[in-house]
């Protein structure tokens, strides 16, 4: 398998409504050659398409805070966490988890994405709240390929150049052998999507290999295996921006956790678009 070198290209922070097309292109036109893989994060695509939810607007039912005042608290905070061989900081986090917007955030996670999704500890079915500001949540692209496909056309048109496009999350492949599977739904062909929580914790507890998802490709074919290299690749250059959680973030600007704001997001590098060549 070819190795790969990769460019993370800073834009400004994507905001709902913002032109991504018209970033993508402006951005990468001079770095950028015929043939190279164009890699694009699903959650500043949607941020940008407005496929988010302002979580503050939502009333949790019982279940949901149930979930959140005993299954995160007690069932992730003393038994799963420590399966999945989280850092202690996290187990904590998750011991404290906060009961108002946690209620609300599982009743997303319960309507969009479905029970087993809103089991997952956090980044249910792909929602996430990281770098995104106050109480709003980014939701997974319906429609991943049909976005890519409009990334390739419109590189072609402007720049007059062939590349493959890419559209990655940072929720988990893993891998067993050549078996490729990740809790998250809707990866590309190749990759199996099932089991909710209980694919995560398997997975977690075995310590299989993990990559970011694959979610769309286009303009080159591809094996499963090179797709997971070539989105890792992008994920490492990338970096995690403002954090890789809602905690994180919220600790890095010293703030409450849905007290992040638009002009803090702003202040930080975000690079969601990557270039990634083969070394020759």
């Amino acid at each position: 398998m070819p190795k790969y070198k990769a460019l993370a290209v800073q834009t400004s922070f994507w905001r709902p409504k913002t032109d991504y097309l018209k970033e993508i292109v402006e951005s990468i036109r001079t770095k950028t050659v015929d043939g190279d893989i164009i890699i694009v994060s699903e959650k500043a695509v949607s941020t940008a398409s407005n496929n988010i939810v302002d979580e503050s607007a939502i009333t949790p039912n019982l279940c949901a805070k149930l979930i959140a005042r005993f299954w995160m608290r007690i069932t992730w905070g003393y038994f799963l966490g420590r399966l999945c061989h989280f850092p202690r900081g996290l187990i904590r986090r998750l011991r404290e988890y906060p009961l108002e917007s946690g209620s609300r955030h599982k009743q997303v996670a319960m309507s969009r994405a479905g029970l087993l999704q809103s089991l997952m500890f956090g980044s249910e079915g792909g929602i996430d709240g990281s770098n995104l500001p106050y109480s709003y949540v980014s939701l997974t692209l319906q429609n991943a390929n049909i976005v890519a496909e409009k990334i390739r056309q419109q590189i072609r048109s402007e720049l007059h150049i062939g590349v493959c496009v890419m559209i990655v999350d940072t929720d988990k492949t893993y891998s067993f052998g050549n078996f490729h599977f990740t809790p998250r739904p809707k990866p590309v062909k190749g990759i199996h999507s099932f089991g909710g929580f209980l694919a995560y914790v398997v997975a977690r507890m075995l310590k299989l290999k993990k990559r970011a998802t694959p979610l769309a490709l286009v303009g080159c074919r591809m094996s499963v295996e090179e797709a997971l290299v070539i989105a890792e690749t992008a994920n490492r250059a990338r970096g995690f921006g403002s954090g890789r959680t809602v905690w994180q973030m919220a600790e890095k600007f010293n703030v409450g956790l849905t007290e992040v704001s638009r002009e803090m997001l702003e202040t930080v590098k975000h690079k969601p678009i990557v270039i990634v060549r083969s070394k020759r």
